[in-house]
């Protein structure tokens, strides 16, 4: 190094030593939020600012580097990394200075090779400079650097001996020459360690090499570090086996994970959609209970760690963040609610569903943006009112549909014409237009079921009608065309809405008719049904009633011919993707496919 040296009153230093140090010790007892980190982050940044205004001195560099350590840390805390960076190389200039050698590229890939072979001669500056190099390394892997990472793996190699062994605390505390750290290099050098190996894990587990990133994952979970990280070495170990095809293996290691840190649910997560992909239901259930349970602990931390910096910080990719997110209460809870009601665990259904409601009511705008993933609220009181109708709790069902109605009923269009090409999703959040005509109807179909359900066959008519006038409003222009009423020719896999809209026809057309079957209007009855059929030629209560009615007009032929071709159907659509306030109601009249295969039977016979 230079000899270049200029002599800096020891009274001078020795006052900043010890307003460091007041600040550190300040640090160490105060609440570490976001407030008072900031403000001592000022009073750290003032007292950086008054060193680095003087030439850089040798004999002071421990002080002055020790003073930078702490202002990046604590940056790296505020999340301000790049103000961290900026401080670095701000620092790294002056220390080329102080070496008297020439200007080295801060971005060149040997930028601190060289730095470090400068400083080789002074035990004390190297140390310091290596624990900087720890700080560089923290803010590339903030910054998801990977690949800078990988080329300063000979540099970071070095550091286990540089700053693996710090001065006891107590020796630090009771020598006031020496300036105290807000963190030792130590912790924050196992901190860097497994926090790489894990963003490495998850990053070759997203390019598919799933075993290389088990190895990468192993290794980690042999470090010292705080049981969030093991976990979380366990849960990404347990996603690479998922992958492999290894489902059972890979259950182990998130039940791992849980064993090791009680409040790592993005295992508990993990855990449900394997169930799911599994088509465990029984499972599912189970660990959606668990999940939802555990994410309405009070005050439950996102990285429980006694780190100065927190891991949430350096755990950054894109790729990890997807693999450790969770959904939040709400959202498990609505999907507990769902999963009950497809496996016929309606009452429990009900209580979740009703559960979700009063929750998402007790927040100020009744859904928050972050639930904005959730179902829209008239779309939660649909599948909510749908659910209490197979629970044969019907004015439960109209007062719910009721709800939905006054809140749309204004915000109707007189008309909406779909156009061809456009966005097509309305059970997504698609056009608000759309969904409201489909909201309102759908909340009329339901009301109309429910007054099937208490055989109040006049209101179910009046009800479905009003659900019919709605749809009629809405016609469908092909590129090029004019305008016209949709069919269910027209239905494909880009347009949701026209799919929606030919369900919500069909069914309520045909219910109609059923009502007025039950009424004894079987000519009306057969109009409605057949008009169901053209709209929504799945529709299995359609298909049969319509057999139904065209026996009791003597028409038997056709009759047996409209059955037969009701029961060969090929559905298209999954049932557990279509929406429960969509689905065909499974209370109301009936018919008995058995009685009816009688009938075909002793037809034949004649």
């Amino acid at each position: 190094m230079s000899t270049k040296r200029q002599q800096l009153p020891s009274e001078l230093s020795d006052t900043w030593i010890k307003e460091n140090n007041e600040l550190v010790n300040k640090w160490q007892l105060q609440n570490r939020d976001q407030h008072h980190t900031r403000l001592l982050l000022s009073d750290f940044c003032k007292l950086i600012r008054k060193i680095q205004g003087l030439f850089p001195l040798e004999d002071h560099c421990q002080l002055e580097l020790s003073i930078v350590y702490n202002v990046c840390l604590l940056s790296i805390v505020l999340s301000e990394v790049s103000e961290a960076q900026t401080l670095l190389t701000q620092t790294m200039d002056r220390v080329l200075k102080l070496t008297g050698s020439d200007p080295v590229d801060f971005h060149s890939p040997v930028f601190w090779r060289t730095v470090l072979q400068l400083v080789e001669s002074s035990e004390t500056v190297k140390s310091c400079i290596q624990k900087l190099l720890c700080v560089q390394w923290a803010v590339w892997l903030a910054n998801s650097s990977l690949q800078t990472i990988e080329g300063h793996q000979e540099e970071f190699s070095s550091l286990s001996t540089g700053v693996g062994q710090d001065m006891p605390s107590n020796l630090r505390q009771t020598n006031s020459n020496i300036p105290l750290l807000v963190m030792e290099p130590r912790r924050l050098l196992e901190l860097l360690q497994i926090c790489t190996l894990i963003t490495k894990g998850a990053e070759k587990l997203n390019e598919g090499q799933s075993a290389m990133a088990i190895t990468d994952l192993q290794a980690a979970s042999l470090l010292p570090a705080p049981r969030i990280l093991v976990a979380y070495t366990h849960l990404l170990s347990g996603s690479c086996l998922a992958r492999s095809g290894r489902p059972q293996m890979a259950l182990q290691c998130y039940r791992t994970a849980l064993e090791t840190d009680s409040l790592c649910v993005c295992a508990l997560y993990q855990s449900v959609l394997l169930f799911r992909r599994l088509g465990n239901a029984e499972a599912e259930i189970q660990a959606l209970r668990l999940l939802h349970s555990t994410l309405m602990l009070p005050d439950t931390p996102v990285m429980s760690c006694d780190h100065v910096v927190s891991p949430s910080i350096l755990l950054r990719s894109q790729t990890l963040s997807s693999l450790l997110s969770v959904p939040s209460a709400f959202c498990v809870l609505h999907s507990l609610a769902q999963k009950c009601v497809l496996q016929s665990k309606v009452s429990e259904g009900v209580e979740h569903y009703l559960d979700l409601l009063a929750a998402l009511h007790s927040e100020q705008h009744g859904v928050c943006p972050e639930e904005s993933h959730l179902p829209r609220l008239p779309e939660l009181y649909l599948e909510a009112g749908a659910t209490m109708l197979m629970a044969q709790r019907p004015l439960d069902c109209l007062t719910l549909c009721d709800e939905v109605i006054t809140t749309t009923l204004d915000l109707l269009p007189e008309k909406v014409v779909l156009e061809d090409g456009e966005a097509a999703d309305v059970c997504t959040g698609g056009d608000d237009k759309v969904a409201m005509l489909l909201w309102t109807g759908a909340a009329y179909l339901l009301q109309g079921h429910s007054h099937c359900h208490q055989q109040d066959w006049k209101q179910a008519v009046i009800h479905y009608t009003r659900c019919i006038n709605l749809l009629v409003k809405v016609h469908f222009r092909e590129k090029g065309g004019q305008p016209q009423v949709p069919s269910a020719d027209m239905v494909n896999e880009q347009r949701t809405d026209l799919e929606v809209l030919q369900r919500l026809k069909g069914i309520s057309l045909a219910w109609r008719g059923i009502s007025f079957m039950q009424s004894d209007e079987p000519r009306n009855a057969l109009r409605d049904l057949q008009l169901g059929l053209q709209a929504f030629p799945e529709c299995v209560g359609a298909g049969l009633w319509c057999g139904e009615v065209l026996w009791k007009l003597g028409r038997r032929k056709e009759a047996t011919s409209c059955w037969e071709k009701t029961w060969s159907i090929t559905r298209h659509t999954p049932a557990d993707s279509i929406p429960v306030y969509l689905r065909e109601p499974q209370t109301g009249p009936t018919l008995d496919s058995a009685a009816l295969r009688l009938r075909i039977s002793e037809l034949d016979l004649t």
